[in-house]
Formats: C-alpha cells, structure tokens, sequence
C-alpha cells in the first residue's frame, strides 16, 4: 500500500485541471481549514456519495501501562467518525485490481 501525500494530491489535480499548482494547494488547504473549522464547530459535514464525518465524544476510561502495569486515568476526548457514502463503499467494495510487478 502506497501512501499519498499532500503535495502529490495537489500535483495530480493541477496536471489533470491545467490549473496552476499555486492556486490548487490554495484551493484545498481552504477545503480542509474549512473541515477542520466546522468539525471543531461540532457540526456534521456531509457529502453526498462521499461520505459524512462527525465529532463523537470518547467517555474518560481507566487503562494500564502495559510496561509497568499501573493504572492511569484516560481524560475524555473529541475524535472524528467517518461513515462511508454509496459511491466510496461501492468502489472500495469491488474485487481488487490486481498488477504484476515484473523484475
């Protein structure tokens, strides 16, 4: 499994827009400072096909540091939740391609 940076999100769409690659990290750093404002807002961000994310709120637990086996108390926290939309699940649903790497 590859790992896609950034960088190379917006190098593809600039390629593929003609857009210029100033305009289109511009472009989407806007989009996720806009994602991370709204969830830190606690509201829900929906995007048909896509998918939905949403803030949940994880309750304060009691753990164990598995080094020296003490107990320490967990805080609550904020985290994000992800649910797949209809075009995403159909996608990542279908048979994997695979490709054969000839050495």
């Amino acid at each position: 499994m590859a790992t896609v940076t950034k960088k190379e999100l917006i190098d593809r769409i600039s390629e593929q827009t003609q857009a210029k690659r100033v305009v289109v990290k511009h472009i989407i750093q806007t989009f996720l400072d806009a994602i991370v404002d709204e969830l830190g807002g606690d509201n829900r961000l929906e995007f048909r096909d896509f998918g939905v994310f949403e803030t949940r709120t994880r309750a304060s637990r009691r753990a164990q540091n598995p080094k020296t086996l003490e107990r320490v108390e967990v805080p609550a926290k904020r985290t994000v939740k992800f649910k797949m939309g209809r075009t995403m699940r159909a996608r990542l649903s279908a048979p994997l391609r695979t490709t054969r790497v000839v050495e």
